[in-house]
């Protein structure tokens, strides 16, 4: 059986380790750490398996429009979501993301932006955040890769623009 919960302080070293090793480099490792501690408004789940933290998703705050938008709504950015390579595969993945958008539509909160796998995140509601005027920060960036999913569309009347991380993403970009 899988549980999703929030991080604890005693999950900290699993979750780094989760992020390196699903991903191969320690830079989201970072970036979930430097969240970490500038950042009190995240959330942090951990997917626990026979005991053993083997999952991790971050949310932390995101904003749409500012710099002469006529409005800026803030939400939540996914990223880093990771799952130790030898527990891919098994719905992990999935399991954190559906809790995650669970609890932050329990909190009110209007948007998730994402950017990830056009194959994957559209199961979970997401799209292309382009079909909404929004874009993403980093002009690199494939369009199909740049993805929203609105949880309250009456808060996101207006809202357009560039969508923005924080800044401890463009660090690591």
């Amino acid at each position: 059986m899988i549980i999703i919960r929030e991080e604890t302080p005693e999950d900290i070293e699993a979750i780094r380790r989760i992020n390196e090793e699903a991903f191969g480099q320690p830079a989201e490792a970072e970036i979930v750490d430097k969240l970490r501690e500038s950042c009190k408004n995240i959330l942090s789940l951990v997917a626990v398996q026979g005991g053993e933290v083997v999952g991790h998703i971050l949310f932390s705050p995101a904003t749409i429009g500012g710099e002469g938008a006529a409005l800026e709504v803030a939400g939540m950015g996914l990223a880093p979501m990771a799952v130790l390579p030898k527990c891919q595969g098994q719905g992990i993945g999935s399991l954190l993301i559906h809790n995650g958008i669970k609890m932050l539509r329990e909190r009110g909160c209007p948007f998730i932006i994402v950017l990830g796998y056009p194959e994957y995140y559209p199961r979970f509601g997401f799209e292309r955040a382009s079909r909404y005027g929004i874009h993403s920060q980093w002009s690199e960036v494939p369009d199909e890769a740049f993805m929203i999913l609105i949880l309250n569309k009456t808060a996101m009347v207006g809202a357009s623009g560039v969508a923005r991380y924080r800044k401890e993403f463009d660090e690591a970009m």
